[in-house]
C-alpha cells in the first residue's frame, strides 16, 4: 500500500492519533530514533486510515532543548521519507503574539523564522531554496475547506526558538517587531529537512496561550496540553474535509 502523506503531532495533540484506524505501530526506539521524555510526546509512528485515506502519524517529537542535535530532532522526518512519504503536515503548540489570534484557535504557517541557531542541513554546502517552505497550493485548499466549515483559521509567521524556557516579554516584543505571529520550540527544523527532501510541507500551530507580557497569566506546560486537546477536535474536522479531496 502506497502511503505518501504523514502528520506530525505536537504537544497536546496526540488525541488526533485516536481517530486513526491503526494497522501498524512502531516506537521511536524500535525505528532507531531518539525518544522524547517530555509530557505529551509519546514517541511512536502509526500507519493506518483516517478519513478514508492511508496516513502515517508521528506522535511526538524530540527537541533541541532536550540536548538533541538538529539532525537528531529531524530524524523522524527522514524516516518517514524512507517509507515513501512525500507530503507532510507539521503541527505544534505555540504561544500567540498576535492580538487578534486568540488562544484555542489554529494558525496555518505561511512562513517561519528559524531562530534556533542551527540547521539539519549543517555539514555541507546544502543550499536549498526556502522561498516557499509551506505549499501555497495546499494552503489554498485548507483555507477553502476551513471557510466551508466555518472554522476560524488564521495564517501567519511562526518563530522557532531553542527553549526550553519560555520567552521574556522583551523577547516577545522583539519577535513581534521582526514579523512573528506565533512562537514555539519545534517545527522549523523539520520543515527545513522536509523541504530539502523534496516534500510538500504544511504547518499548523495550535495557539495554546498568550505569549509572555500579553497576559497576566503564568505560562505553564499543563495549560498547553489542555488547550491542545480541546483544539484537536477542530483540526480533525478540517483534515477529514480536506485530505480525501486532495488524496
Amino acid at each position: 500500500m502506497k502511503v505518501d502523506t504523514a502528520i506530525v503531532l505536537g504537544s497536546g495533540l496526540g488525541s488526533l492519533a485516536n481517530e486513526v484506524c491503526v494497522e501498524k505501530s512502531i516506537g521511536f526506539a524500535e525505528a532507531g530514533l531518539p525518544v522524547s521524555h517530555v509530557a505529551g510526546h509519546v514517541g511512536r509512528f502509526f500507519l493506518g486510515q483516517f478519513a478514508s485515506i492511508p496516513l502515517w502519524v508521528m506522535q511526538g517529537r524530540v527537541h533541541l532543548y532536550e540536548g538533541h542535535s538538529a539532525q537528531a530532532a529531524t530524524a523522524g522526518v527522514r524516516w518517514l521519507a524512507e517509507q515513501g512519504v512525500t507530503r507532510i503536515i507539521l503541527t505544534n503548540a505555540a504561544g500567540t503574539l498576535h492580538p487578534e489570534y486568540l488562544p484555542g484557535r489554529w494558525m496555518m504557517l505561511s512562513d517561519h523564522l528559524n531562530l534556533t541557531g542551527t540547521s539539519p542541513l549543517e555539514g555541507g554546502p546544502n543550499f536549498f531554496d526556502m522561498s516557499e517552505v509551506y505549499s501555497a497550493e495546499w494552503r489554498d485548499l485548507m483555507r477553502k475547506k476551513a471557510n466551508e466549515l466555518g472554522m476560524p483559521l488564521h495564517e501567519g509567521v511562526y518563530a522557532g526558538l531553542r527553549g526550553p524556557q519560555y520567552e521574556t516579554p522583551a523577547e516577545i516584543r522583539m519577535l513581534r517587531a521582526i514579523g512573528a505571529d506565533a512562537v514555539g520550540m519545534s517545527t522549523v527544523l523539520e520543515a527545513i529537512q522536509a523541504k530539502a527532501l523534496g516534500m510538500e510541507v504544511l504547518g499548523f500551530s495550535c495557539l495554546t496561550n498568550w505569549a509572555a507580557g500579553m497576559s497576566s497569566d503564568e505560562l505553564n506546560h499543563r495549560e498547553v496540553l489542555e488547550t491542545g486537546k480541546l483544539a484537536a477536535v477542530q483540526m480533525l474536522s478540517l483534515l477529514a474535509a480536506a485530505l480525501p479531496q486532495d488524496g
